[in-house]
């Protein structure tokens, strides 16, 4: 089991996914579930800020979340929980303990099931998988993680989603259910000035 978190643009998914390659192993990105989850609760309707509801649908939501696609009560969500809709609605639905309870759970049942992994997130090293054999936490430049995080989606203003960026990673750092912090025993890696090969390099030495 690897554990990498980190905040937003730290290129958590993009490495995760590449040392899974390497390594062959299987890839979870448990920003798609609570992003599946925002989706499922705009959907319907419900205010993000609606403890109780928010939590019955993360408990009822069907999410099939895949290396390449995210699956939201059966409906290919996949472009979706990436808009600007769901990012706004995102850091309320992942601070409700009840969500993260369920969400922790099923990670937890997908470890279980596939024996192991790499799994990415906020929480991944510190709560999720406290016992992970090597836990990364990926940090970068505030400038350099806008950048990356604008590139996604053609048309974004890199100063915008700087902002946003501050937004999140305060709302992650402070939140009372498993705030976002390097865990005990991680390894920190700074990927400002990495390739996406560089860092994968790191964290497969790292494993050694």
């Amino acid at each position: 089991m690897i554990a990498i978190d980190g905040p937003a643009g730290s290129g958590k998914s993009t490495v995760a996914r590449a040392v899974a390659d390497r390594l062959a192993l299987e890839y979870l990105d448990t920003g798609a579930m609570y992003r599946g989850v925002a989706h499922a609760v705009l959907r319907r309707g419900i205010d993000p800020t609606d403890a109780a509801a928010v939590a019955d649908v993360a408990r009822a939501v069907v999410l099939d979340v895949t290396r390449s696609r995210c699956l939201v009560d059966g409906e290919d969500a996949s472009s979706a929980i990436r808009g600007p809709e769901v990012t706004g609605a995102v850091s309320a639905v992942a601070a409700n303990p009840d969500v993260r309870i369920e969400m922790v759970a099923r990670q937890r049942a997908w470890v279980d099931e596939l024996g192991g992994g790499v799994m990415e997130g906020r929480d991944i090293g510190s709560v999720v998988f406290p016992e992970a054999e090597l836990k990364v936490y990926l940090t970068a430049s505030p400038e350099v993680r806008a950048r990356r995080r604008a590139a996604e989606v053609p048309g974004l203003d890199v100063e915008a989603v700087a902002a946003d960026i501050g937004r999140r990673d305060e709302a992650d750092s402070s939140r009372a259910a498993s705030p976002l912090v390097a865990a005990d025993g991680a390894r920190v890696l700074d990927t400002s000035e990495l390739t996406v090969d560089g860092v994968v390099d790191a964290i497969v030495e790292m494993l050694r």
